[in-house]
């Protein structure tokens, strides 16, 4: 896979509603209800990963959900990662 250039990363982050960027990695973060909620989305987002053979870096406390993006083997961000961020939207959206 191969790394997107600044100018690509910067056009695909635009097109999503709940990402930014830090430190070269697409981030969001997500407030749930309760922590059932919050890890009932992070099991139908591990159901997600796994399909795409992509995984996530991620961390719950509570009712906080915080995701990072990245395909470590391209060194940065990659249609891989915005493929799964635009995913994870859609199970957000109830899509």
């Amino acid at each position: 896979m191969k790394k997107l250039t600044e100018q690509e990363i910067k056009e695909q982050v635009a097109e999503l509603q709940y990402w930014d960027l830090d430190d070269n990695m697409l981030v969001t973060s997500l407030d749930f209800k309760n922590f059932a909620d919050a890890f009932a989305m992070m099991t139908r987002i591990a159901f997600e990963a796994e399909a795409n053979n992509h995984h996530p870096e991620w961390s719950n406390v509570y009712n906080n959900l915080t995701i990072r993006l990245t395909t470590h083997d391209a060194g940065g961000l990659t249609d891989k990662d915005f493929h799964l961020a635009e995913r994870i939207e859609a199970i957000i959206n109830g899509e």
